[in-house]
């Protein structure tokens, strides 16, 4: 009679069961702490004996169950992101770094849009927590974070990125956006404009309201009135943004250039432009994808989507390492990015 039964080294695996740690000691030859040890990424086991559990475990398949672990230290080794628009290029590079450090600390990110809907940030959030994530980095859509309350009390770590959080404190991490528009539409006025456009994102939205706040500064400071014409908040939407712009750049006295307040709005502006009779100088607030290509290349003012991820999620783990204090908030310079686009002359 043949002998179908699997080799001596394979116990525990037969009929497709999963190999256990303690599989994994008597095909290495080793004790079960041994393999633990190795497991966990602790110190304290030679070089050869590492070598032979290594082994052992890509032999057999081994995969680490984290179910007792989580038991014990009451940690899922898995955090949160949850961003306005996944789909949107800034926060791409946002959520890598967000992610990149969680995997410095072997955690898990898991990611979602909230759409910029409240309760859809509510729903994320709550539904990440009830599957016990240790943490939160949240660009928050919502104005009322009470709902966190209880999750933040239970030891849910939470951190706010791009925006403040609403009703509650925590600690945060905001682009300097007042500043920079600031900057971005005094480089304007010194290229000698004097009508300047805003076309902007919708007035409730934090970074969109600082953006239009450091426009009006920046015209302040040069002593020049602003013509409520000249000021158009509201969605990005590419129809939306036209028509406005449109407006601006028609009638007697049309604006010399145009100040916009996201990536989304001045790629709209870009293609409007370039079909204008006149043109107009522009500078946008966000860098974006082949700006630096475009005829003419596109200034902007640029944030560091990057460092706001990495500096939220060494936020987030080191009050998961246990760090105490009252909630920080962390700002992250921007950068003008002078291209060509901002520096044409009115009549230009």
């Amino acid at each position: 009679m043949v002998d179908t039964a699997p080799p001596a080294d394979a116990v525990g695996t037969r009929y497709g069961a999963r190999p256990t740690m303690k599989d994994v000691a008597a095909h290495a030859g080793v004790g079960l702490k041994t393999v633990s040890r190795v497991v966990n990424g602790e110190a304290g086991v030679a070089q050869d004996t590492e070598r032979r559990v290594r082994e052992a475990i890509a032999a057999l398949g081994f995969r680490r169950n984290d179910s007792a672990r989580v038991l014990r230290k009451g940690r899922t080794s898995s955090v949160g992101l949850i961003l306005e628009d996944l789909a949107d290029p800034f926060y791409a590079p946002l959520s890598r770094a967000v992610e990149e450090v969680a995997r410095a600390h072997g955690a898990l990110l898991i990611n979602g849009s909230s759409t910029e809907d409240p309760e859809r940030e509510r729903e994320l959030a709550l539904a990440l927590c009830a599957r016990r994530v240790d943490g939160l980095v949240i660009v928050p859509a919502s104005r009322d974070h009470r709902y966190l309350e209880p999750e933040i009390s239970a030891g849910v770590a939470t951190v706010f990125v791009d925006r403040p959080p609403g009703r509650i404190a925590a600690d945060l991490v905001l682009s300097e956006n007042r500043e920079g528009a600031r900057a971005g539409v005094a480089h304007l006025v010194a290229h000698g404009h004097r009508r300047i456009g805003f076309v902007g994102d919708r007035p409730h939205i934090h970074t969109a309201e600082e953006r239009l706040a450091g426009y009006r500064a920046a015209m302040s400071d040069a002593g020049l009135p602003v013509d409520e014409a000249w000021v158009a908040p509201g969605a990005t939407d590419p129809e939306r943004v036209r028509r406005d712009a449109g407006r601006m750049l028609g009638g007697a006295e049309p604006v010399t250039a145009i100040f916009a307040g996201n990536n989304r709005v001045t790629v709209t502006l870009v293609r409007l432009l370039a079909a204008a009779e006149h043109r107009t100088a522009l500078v946008g607030f966000d860098d974006f994808e082949l700006a630096d290509l475009l005829s003419p290349p596109v200034t902007v003012v640029a944030q560091d989507p990057a460092a706001m991820g990495r500096r939220a999620a060494e936020l987030l783990f080191a009050r998961l390492a246990g760090a105490g204090g009252p909630p920080r908030r962390l700002s992250q310079p921007t950068r003008l990015v002078p291209r060509g686009s901002g520096e044409l002359p009115p009549g230009g």
